[in-house]
């Protein structure tokens, strides 16, 4: 068995002076001394002990035993680039909205576009950043609420370019008066009128009936010949993607068939897509432009919308209420009350009103429209068919 040994230089030092004074004392003659190493292995020096995190990292310079060393500071926490830009044009809007209260519109406007050129100008990393968009939704609406109250007090509100939404006029309407003599013919014209939507004869349906008889003529005589612009190409998409080509008539009662029609709670074109339900169908928003306000897109988007919701009702009363209040509130209606049948929910008042007005407004512009003589509405001219081509740009 093999023993190492090492020495320190102090220890070398004494056992040679040792050697030497023996040699005189003992006058014995001295064998060869064996040799010693001239140099001695550093000592390792011992691992540092672990550091917890909050300790601050020490970095050694110098030489092996680490005699020279100095601190560095952890790195500082870099501020999310994303709540920064948030925090900034949050700031711009939360000012928008104090100087659209106060009445100082032109103010705000240039508060809400100082936010929106913020969130343009961002780097194109950032948008695809949930909080991003959510924040830039609600910048836009904000923009877009001013530019509707703007509309309403203006007294060239028909040169401009967005419209008021007509289904916000027609559900201000509540409880109008049944007339009975209408009531009982328009129940007639059901029994003689082809429908690929069910069509159901209610006080409330018989209420927009006359409601659009009088009050509301116009609205629908000026729906009825806009019609004629989109009529072709939205029945053909309809019936591409397998729904009741009568859906149009949605359309006619949401929009009036109005492109840039905006309604107060910010949805926007002929069929009236809120933004995150139109990111849903793939239809682009940005600063530049608004696939919402594309009629052969939105029609495209609405038709599977539409689809989809009746899928998951199963049927298109539903599926139409569904469409104006969002699935959640309907299905958390049908839950409740046990009733998947929307006049049970109308009665039993579990729906918004807006939701309850929704489907009569429908169910009567229907019946008034596939039966033109008996509502006098045979006299309206339709407007030409718009004529484009599709064109693919780089």
């Amino acid at each position: 068995m093999r023993i190492k040994y090492s020495f320190s230089p102090t220890f070398v030092s004494f056992v040679l002076l040792f050697a030497a004074l023996g040699c005189q004392t003992a006058k014995k003659p001295s064998a060869a001394a064996p040799s010693l190493p001239t140099t001695i292995p550093p000592v390792k020096p011992a691992a540092p002990a672990p550091q917890s995190s909050s300790d601050a990292v020490v970095a050694h310079v110098g030489d092996a035993t680490g005699e020279q060393s100095r601190p560095i500071s952890s790195p500082e926490t870099r501020p999310d680039p994303v709540e920064e830009l948030i925090r900034k044009a949050d700031k711009q809007y939360q000012a928008g909205l104090d100087d659209s209260k106060a009445g100082r519109n032109a103010s705000a406007k240039e508060h809400f576009e100082q936010a929106l050129n913020l969130m343009v100008g961002a780097p194109s990393g950032m948008r695809s950043d949930p909080r991003f968009q959510s924040e830039y939704d609600r910048v836009l609406e904000g923009k877009n609420q001013l530019q509707l109250v703007a509309l309403e007090q203006s007294d060239s509100a028909v040169e401009q370019k967005s419209q008021p939404a007509p289904i916000d006029e027609a559900n201000e309407v509540t409880n109008y008066p049944v007339d009975p003599k209408l009531k009982a013919k328009a129940t007639a014209d059901i029994q003689a009128t082809h429908s690929d939507l069910p069509l159901m004869m209610t006080d409330q349906v018989a209420g927009y009936i006359n409601y659009f008889s009088t009050h509301g003529h116009g609205t629908l005589e000026r729906a009825l010949a806009r019609s004629g612009r989109y009529r072709e190409m939205i029945e053909r998409i309809l019936k591409e993607e397998g729904v009741p080509q009568d859906l149009i008539y949605l359309a006619q009662a949401e929009s009036g068939f109005y492109p840039y029609a905006i309604s107060r709670a910010g949805a926007r074109g002929i069929w009236q897509f809120m933004a995150s339900r139109a990111r849903a169908y793939d239809l682009h928003r940005d600063f530049w432009m608004d696939e919402r306000q594309d009629p052969e897109k939105s029609t495209r988007a609405a038709a599977r919308h539409l689809r989809d919701l009746y899928n998951q009702f199963g049927d298109w009363y539903l599926a139409m209420a569904a469409y104006n209040s969002g699935p959640g509130t309907v299905q958390n209606a049908v839950k409740r009350t046990g009733y998947a049948d929307f006049w049970e929910l109308y009665h039993r008042d579990v729906l918004p009103k807006e939701t309850r007005n929704y489907v009569p407004i429908i169910v009567a512009v229907t019946i008034m429209a596939k039966n033109p003589n008996q509502y006098g509405l045979d006299a309206i001219v339709p407007d030409r068919e718009i004529a484009y081509e599709t064109v693919k740009i780089n």
